[in-house]
């Protein structure tokens, strides 16, 4: 099972989006941006979503999604019209309904694909999901893995200069907080193609 529902910030619906970007995107949850992604690359229905997000699919190696969570997650996206109905498939029981991107929906998830996570604790699961999704789609990563050092870097430049006037468990928390952080500097080293690394 996957941990906490991400809450991912969202544009004000009075906000003037990006060129390209919906004028009202909802505020999301992870799930529902996976979900999202995995139908913008190719239609199919929830049954086979669920398949890709169970712990022996694919994508639920790295994030474990409930059936239940999955179709929530398309009825959300129907709603916020990111997604269209695009037909039917036979199953073993009631015919199956194959979920498309729209425009949109399509626009929307290219933007989260390509963005890096704010936060430490969110590359064991949203940053690895979108290097799962690139390598699916056989694209470059090295642009997202570029962007998620630029955002890193800072953090541990501010952990750094807290350390010295920290004491008891602040200085423990920050210590916990830099090692964290330096490893996912180390990480995004290892998994960025060497020709892709900046001198």
């Amino acid at each position: 099972m996957g941990g906490p529902l991400t809450r991912l910030v969202s544009y004000p619906m009075n906000a003037q989006p990006p060129a390209g970007q919906p004028a009202s995107l909802p505020e999301m949850s992870l799930p529902e941006w996976l979900v999202l992604a995995i139908l913008s690359q190719q239609p199919a229905h929830g049954f086979a979503v669920a398949q890709r997000t169970a712990s022996s699919g694919d994508l639920g190696r790295v994030w474990q999604i409930p059936k239940a969570v999955v179709y929530r997650a398309i009825g959300r996206l129907l709603e916020a019209g990111l997604l269209v109905p695009e037909g039917t498939e036979p199953g073993l029981g009631p015919q199956r309904t194959v979920y498309a991107a729209t425009e949109d929906g399509r626009a929307a998830a290219e933007r989260w694909l390509h963005e890096p996570v704010e936060h430490v604790r969110e590359i064991r699961s949203e940053l690895l999901l979108k290097l799962a999704l690139l390598d699916r789609a056989r694209e470059d990563p090295a642009g997202l893995l570029r962007a998620q050092r630029a955002v890193l870097e800072p953090l541990v430049g501010a952990i750094e200069s807290r350390r010295g006037a920290s004491q008891g468990f602040d200085a423990t928390l920050l210590a916990w907080r830099r090692a964290t952080a330096v490893a996912a500097l180390e990480f995004i080293d290892m998994v960025t193609p060497v020709e892709s690394r900046q001198p």
